[in-house]
């Protein structure tokens, strides 16, 4: 089993550290999965992660936690899951957690004090030093989990070593677990398919569109059957021509109540399967 941090390294600039932000490189990104996924086949097994205690939420850093929030955490788990290898869930993300902003003496974490003291006194407007950490630092994953909308989010009667987040009321797990279209329970659909679907775990992995910058498609196949996954990674509609014979394939997931033909919603995704062949 390979474990392996290519793809965290994407959107910061070349020969910097984490903290120096940059737009995420999309059809890098892609490559990225595709030489992995393709690599390995046969000859070892991925590990699949977006999200750990020294990530930064993914829904905050890949996804849109603000309107699209359901969406792109929805789309996020379709992403990964769709892939060949173990995922991951770190605690939070099957609720869509999301990262958090606290003043600089909230903070726990012994690398952000540092990062914060060293560019301060290198001389770093404060403002450039915050957005950084309110995008990467480790504390964003490392918040009590959100049990329920009680005090301190059910985490705890005492007084936990970081503050809960301030969204805890609306993001819960127990307000997750008793909405059918929640993200939680979207999770539990993915989870439900790869132990029922053999293509998700044994099916070689082929990456379609490479050149798209919205679009983040690929195919998995055995000798019986086909799996086709098709992510809209943005905020704005896209267009997909889906592949021939496609077009009647069975709908497995999808993160949208509508989801049929070749437009595709914002942060939209789609799981479609078939018999191989047909």
């Amino acid at each position: 089993m390979v474990f392996q941090f290519e793809q965290m390294g994407l959107d910061q600039q070349p020969g910097g550290e984490k903290w120096d932000l940059a737009p995420l490189p999309f059809v890098e990104l892609k490559r990225s999965f595709a030489r992995w996924q393709t690599g390995l086949h046969g000859q070892g097994w991925n590990s699949l992660f977006l999200n750990n205690h020294d990530l930064p939420r993914t829904v905050s850093r890949w996804g849109d936690d603000g309107a699209y929030r359901v969406q792109s955490a929805k789309l996020l788990a379709t992403l990964l899951h769709g892939m060949q290898g173990t995922p991951y869930i770190y605690q939070g993300e099957e609720l869509g957690m999301t990262n958090i902003r606290l003043p600089m003496d909230a903070y726990r974490d012994v690398e952000t004090l540092n990062l914060y003291r060293a560019r301060i006194a290198a001389g770093v407007p404060e403002e450039k030093v915050m957005a950084s950490i309110y995008a990467r630092s480790r504390d964003n994953a490392r918040t009590p989990m959100q049990w329920d909308s009680g005090p301190a989010a059910g985490f705890t009667t005492g007084t936990p070593w970081l503050p809960v987040n301030p969204n805890y009321k609306e993001i819960n797990a127990a307000a997750e677990a008793a909405d059918e279209h929640s993200i939680f329970h979207y999770y539990r659909r993915l989870i439900a398919l790869r132990k029922a679907l053999p293509v998700l775990s044994e099916g070689d992995f082929t990456l379609l569109a490479e050149e798209d910058p919205q679009i983040f498609a690929y195919l998995r196949r055995t000798a019986e059957e086909e799996l086709l996954v098709v992510c809209n990674f943005s905020g704005q509609p896209a267009r997909f021509p889906l592949p021939e014979g496609w077009e009647e394939a069975k709908v497995l997931l999808a993160n949208y109540r509508s989801a049929t033909g070749e437009a595709f919603h914002p942060w939209e995704a789609r799981m479609l399967y078939r018999k191989a062949g047909g």
